[in-house]
């Protein structure tokens, strides 16, 4: 079977996909939208419960993948498959052009510590070239051959969410927790009822390509200039995936302290409208598929602050025969996973030598 191209929209309950209605997914930042959707469902809304439940999709991840899986680890950590994928239909046509594709686009896997008093976080580049497994079309239901050195974001356009979370855990040997993707307006609609998030750039960005101008000194971004930010890649660094990585991770970090400063549960009225657009913007696995659920979550992230949280890049090098192309560094890689699987720090001897984590873009923003 062809590797064609596939929607983001998808019926409820059986990662089956249904014609583009919700616009495109997220490209980007989804990690804290997706925290500060959890943290809203974690208030108390009582009565919202059902309407809220009403506004999230869900996937049932466990079904689709079966038994053969990594074992569930069995102590206190959990393990989240956060993806943002790059269609550009119904809503979201605004930003770009709808060529009928759905890759991930971004990929974080986020490990929650036991006692979640502390969070790793480690973003795969899209163009990381690996072993993708086979897997079911969750459109067709036929079975896609596995591929060698294959781009990471076909996962997701081959089989959907599921063959995301199986390649993901052919690569590291860790059993996903959870799956969450992030609507795209959703995160501008979330920026905006935050009130906007404050960063610093230390020179001027002007990219085209995202349609951010902002001259060095202090901002506080709109929704708009937010995605704009996290968008930004060819006028940072080497206008690589590598360097647009690196602005990802500042911003989510000026995020999380955005969501700490505010007071998040001191308005009700603020919150559950906060809480109706995060939810809007979520697609999860069943196991986070309602308010109730994602409010049980919520209790072990709440305590944590970006000084919690330690982010990296996948240890990558450019591939000889393609530089648009990277190549997973396998001793720093197996060094990154077996940390997060036995809940240790990330040594720094794994990303000493990765062409990710470098560069000129992570001095951009503070």
């Amino acid at each position: 079977m062809s590797e064609q191209n596939r929607g983001t929209g998808r019926i409820r309950g059986t990662g089956r996909r249904r014609k583009p209605s919700r616009g495109r997914r997220l490209r980007t930042a989804a990690l804290v939208t997706a925290a500060t959707a959890v943290l809203a469902g974690g208030a108390g809304l009582g009565y919202a419960y059902v309407a809220l439940d009403g506004n999230i999709e869900a996937v049932d991840i466990d079904a689709a993948l079966g038994a053969d899986r990594p074992d569930d680890a069995d102590n206190g950590s959990e393990d989240v498959l956060v993806l943002g994928s790059d269609s550009r239909s119904g809503a979201n046509s605004a930003y770009g052009t709808d060529e009928g594709s759905a890759r991930a686009d971004t990929a974080m896997v986020v490990h929650i510590g036991e006692g979640h008093t502390s969070a790793q976080v480690v973003s795969i580049p899209r163009d990381t070239l690996v072993d993708r497994p086979s897997c079911t079309s969750d459109t067709t239901g036929e079975e896609v051959a596995g591929r060698r050195l294959a781009m990471f974001n076909t996962a997701y356009e081959v089989g959907g969410p599921a063959c995301a979370v199986k390649t993901v855990e052919a690569m590291s040997g860790i059993r996903m927790d959870h799956y969450v993707e992030v609507d795209f307006t959703g995160f501008e609609e979330i920026v905006d009822e935050l009130g906007g998030v404050e960063i610093t750039t230390t020179r001027t960005i002007d990219d085209a390509g995202s349609r951010l101008h902002l001259e060095p000194g202090t901002h506080t971004l709109t929704g708009e200039q937010s995605l704009g930010l996290v968008r930004t890649r060819k006028s940072v660094g080497d206008g690589s995936d590598l360097g647009r990585i690196q602005l990802q991770q500042a911003f989510v970090r000026a995020l999380m302290e955005r969501t700490k400063s505010i007071g998040l549960f001191s308005g009700p009225k603020t919150l559950l409208s906060l809480a109706g657009t995060a939810t809007k913007a979520l697609t999860t696995d069943s196991g986070l598929g309602s308010v109730k659920k994602l409010a049980g979550f919520a209790k072990g992230l709440s305590g944590l602050g970006a000084e919690d949280v330690e982010m990296i890049t996948l240890p990558v090098e450019y591939d000889p025969a393609d530089p648009n192309r990277v190549l997973p560094q396998e001793k720093a890689t197996a060094r990154v996973w077996a940390a997060l699987a036995h809940d240790e720090p990330v040594p720094a001897s794994a990303t000493a030598r990765s062409a990710g984590d470098k560069g000129e873009a992570a001095e951009v923003v503070r």
